[in-house]
């Protein structure tokens, strides 16, 4: 499996027993959706392995517990601590309306309501404190914030995003 493949579910942050249970941290509105997984991909090193669990149990919110197949005592743990640990992106829970997945919006055309075609999405800019739509338009790059009330509709059949930016925002651009 790729690591492009795959999307971040989460850490593993401690060792719970002697018997090499872990901890692992999930980054999710949704660790219910998590707590049944016959298996996980953990990376170490540059390779993603498969990790089978054996028992998993959801405690404080968002950490669950597991207990994998081969990981059998402490030394095993330590072997995995820290590590991160990656689902496939098939798993992803199907989103509807204008939620969506940020690498899911990658290659979709922009349409403004004043503008129309102002580019495609080359990426989301998920470092500054409101993450970021990057549109290719010609030459140059706009970084568009992606706030919902920007946001018209997401055309998911046809790969358009329709946008109603504020008045000059585009324009600084052209």
């Amino acid at each position: 499996m790729h690591k492009e493949d795959c999307f971040y579910l989460g850490r593993i942050v401690r060792k719970h027993s002697f018997k090499g249970e872990v901890v692992i941290k999930l980054d999710t509105d949704e660790p219910e959706l998590y707590q049944e997984m016959e298996s996980v991909f953990v990376k170490l090193g540059n390779n993603l392995i498969p990790f089978f669990i054996e028992s998993s149990l959801l405690q404080k919110g968002n950490q669950l517990r597991v207990r994998f197949e081969t990981i059998e005592n402490e030394e095993d743990a330590d072997a995995i601590l820290k590590a991160g640990v990656y689902l496939p992106l098939t798993m992803l829970p199907k989103l509807t309306g204008k939620k969506f997945y940020f690498h899911e919006v990658i290659g979709f055309q922009v349409e403004d309501e004043k503008h129309g075609d102002i580019g495609i999405i080359t990426g989301v800019n998920d470092t500054t404190a409101q993450p970021l739509f990057e549109v290719e338009f010609g030459t140059a790059q706009m970084l568009i914030p992606m706030l919902d009330q920007f946001i018209v509709k997401v055309d998911r059949e046809n790969k358009i995003m329709f946008l109603k930016t504020p008045e000059g925002l585009v324009d600084m651009y052209i």
